[in-house]
């Protein structure tokens, strides 16, 4: 599933390809028709990201759409061709159009009802108005284990299983530690981090954790198994130990249990 760094890149390219223009909208699969036919030949205003979720501000009614684990945007130029699968929302301007397959959610919602979403999601690292506040409030009231915390999209929206690891092993807390034992100053090097990692994300539209220095060339030039440090790796970057993995809330987590301890 996309964290919250390629939401917030997906948001900014919409902005930049389609914001400002009246849109044609359509439901090729057929499932968004109704939604569609509201939506079609209205001026898209802005376009928001709130953890894994966009936001797209349509002259006054608003678009949801989560992609899930299997929703899938494909960009075109205009005019686009003929619909490739299942293609469940397309919107077409001036210049660009792009296409939604698979997502969980492609839905006009009502002023109380974006409000009801807007007020479940937790505090989002990458946006301007975020609160940590709001976020240590939970977590310092919390016994769950922190590393299930931060998948809980209703405290920090936009990290996902893949961040939680690395920045848990990045400032050595072990998942399974309460998140209530945290002390405040831990907390402010977890919320910085975040924010800083999700920054890199959103700018490179990949997850970069490897510091340049330690890999011996830019982030973009870096690969895969270069950007990570302890998802899916078998062993520890930091001590060469063991890196260990097991099932925390839904999600194979990855630690190092020397270095993380409990």
């Amino acid at each position: 599933m996309p964290e919250g760094h390629t939401i917030h890149r997906l948001a900014a390219d919409h902005n930049r390809d389609f914001a400002g223009q009246k849109l044609a909208v359509s439901s090729p699969q057929g499932r968004f028709s109704e939604g569609a036919r509201l939506l079609d030949g209205c001026l898209l205003n802005s376009v928001q990201a709130h953890g894994k979720h966009l936001l797209y501000d349509w002259d006054g009614h608003t678009l949801h759409i989560h992609l899930g684990l299997y929703g899938k945007f494909r960009r075109h130029t205009s005019p686009p061709p003929e619909p490739r699968g299942a293609v469940r929302l397309r919107v077409t301007g001036a210049r660009f159009a792009f296409d939604l397959n698979g997502p969980t959610a492609c839905e006009v919602l009502t002023r109380p009802e974006l409000q009801c979403l807007l007020d479940r999601l937790g505090v989002d690292p990458l946006r301007a108005d975020a609160d940590p506040e709001k976020a240590w409030d939970r977590i310092r009231r919390s016994s769950t284990p922190i590393g299930a915390v931060l998948m809980n999209q209703n405290i920090i929206a936009g990290v996902g299983n893949v961040y939680r690891a690395e920045i848990l092993h990045l400032l050595q807390i072990h998942p399974e530690r309460k998140a209530n034992s945290l002390q405040r100053q831990e907390f402010d090097a977890l919320w910085q981090l975040t924010v800083r990692l999700l920054q890199i994300g959103k700018r490179y539209n990949r997850i970069i954790i490897a510091d340049p220095a330690d890999v011996g060339k830019p982030r973009a030039r870096m690969t895969r198994d270069e950007r990570l440090l302890v998802y899916k790796k078998e062993f520890c970057s930091r001590c060469d130990g063991p890196i260990e993995s097991w099932l925390l809330a839904a999600r194979k987590v990855f630690a190092c249990p020397r270095c993380q301890q409990k």
